[in-house]
């Protein structure tokens, strides 16, 4: 499986989306606020779901944190950069 459909389905089963397809979900659009609609909570909710599949940790820079998370694109470019090394 790509890790894009990968990382959308983490999303929709750590965040319990159940109405969400990974269909829905497009590779460029918004997490946050527009797009997806995500908040905050959702957001250490899948920080969390990450560090349990790929052993992720975030760091603690938020700005930073908010350019791996604004869409699945970014996260999966981070994802890969960590697995990589």
């Amino acid at each position: 499986m790509e890790l894009k459909e990968e990382l959308k389905n983490l999303i929709i089963e750590s965040l319990e989306l159940d109405e969400i397809t990974p269909d829905d979900i497009k590779d460029d659009e918004p997490l946050f606020i527009t797009g997806l609609g995500l908040d905050s909570i959702d957001a250490l909710e899948l920080g969390m779901a990450l560090k349990k599949k790929y052993n992720i940790t975030m760091g603690s820079d938020k700005e930073e944190n908010k350019k791996y998370f604004y869409s699945v694109s970014t996260l999966a470019e981070f994802v890969r950069s960590k697995i990589d090394g």
